[in-house]
């Protein structure tokens, strides 16, 4: 890290930077395991080139998940926007994202049943509408998050739409395809099941995002959270594996799920199978598109 953000840390955190070793993890922003002189390590990331909000957008989705006492997630020690957010000239204002320092572990046996418990007690928890009362778009597209009344209105408009004309626009998607998902937007509420509330969600719930603790516990990182349909999450879990089938069991033994959700998980996958065709393109367009087809009109 630089001088002027290691000086922008010690303030914060009311300690010096004694060493700062770079970790993985995310796509742009760069990691690190800090050790403060007061003997703290802790987890901080800061972004080259940040959106306005970005990393105070992320803060308060872990202290909103954190504050359900539902699952384990990091707490929040510092967290300044920058730039982007102040109006400040560039160089003098850096952003970053200060979180405790998780040591990880192997996952226990009993690991998936207690993630899959913790999980069903966090979407218990609820939400106060499908989206943000903050408003603050998510996710590595910006999508939006304006409070909606139901889920078919937040994953039409807030979702797919939006997602049909990136496709279209950067050529991920064919303009057939893209007319197809927006087809499909329009059927949410034959296809999506029974109304639920609006769930308390992580929002990027694949496994990379889970951490295992040494005290045996999965903790929870990198949130798009907002509030929405609790499918969605199992739906996350379910496209890039890591999580057992012990998760999703205790799940819905804790917090049953309506009948014909494994039959939808498809349509939830929809969404994140676009935005990684934006991103990457190559097989996730066909990934995209075969979701897409299951739901002709």
């Amino acid at each position: 890290m630089d001088e002027l953000l290691d000086h922008r840390l010690a303030e914060a955190l009311g300690a010096e930077v004694l060493r700062a070793t770079p970790v993985s993890g995310g796509d742009v922003a760069r990691s690190f395991r800090v050790e403060l002189s007061d003997g703290r390590p802790v987890f901080a990331k800061t972004h080259p080139a940040a959106p306005a909000w970005f990393f105070s957008t992320e803060a308060s989705g872990l202290r909103w998940l954190r504050e359900a006492g539902a699952v384990a997630v990091p707490q929040v020690l510092a967290v300044a926007d920058g730039a982007a957010s102040t109006g400040l000239p560039g160089p003098g204002a850096p952003n970053f994202l200060v979180l405790e320092w998780i040591d990880e572990a192997r996952k226990p046996p009993d690991g998936d049943a207690a993630f899959g418990r913790a999980l069903a007690a966090l979407h218990r928890s609820r939400a106060d509408c499908f989206g943000r009362t903050d408003r603050r778009s998510t996710g590595s597209r910006g999508l939006p998050n304006e409070p909606c009344a139901t889920w078919a209105e937040f994953y039409a408009t807030q979702r797919l739409l939006p997602l049909a004309r990136l496709g279209r626009d950067g050529g991920a998607l064919a303009t057939a395809v893209a007319s197809a998902l927006e087809r499909v937007a329009s059927r949410l509420e034959e296809l999506g099941g029974p109304p639920e509330p609006p769930a308390r969600l992580h929002g990027d719930l694949w496994a990379g995002n889970r951490l295992i603790g040494t005290d045996g516990r999965s903790w929870l990182i990198d949130p798009a959270a907002h509030g929405g349909h609790r499918e969605f999450d199992l739906a996350m879990m379910r496209l890039f594996g890591g999580f057992g089938d012990d998760a999703y069991a205790a799940y819905d033994e804790c917090f049953p799920l309506a009948d014909g959700w494994e039959q939808r998980v498809p349509l939830h996958q929809i969404a994140p199978l676009v935005v990684h065709a934006i991103k990457f393109g190559g097989s996730y367009r066909a990934a995209a598109q075969a979701a897409i087809s299951r739901y002709p009109v």
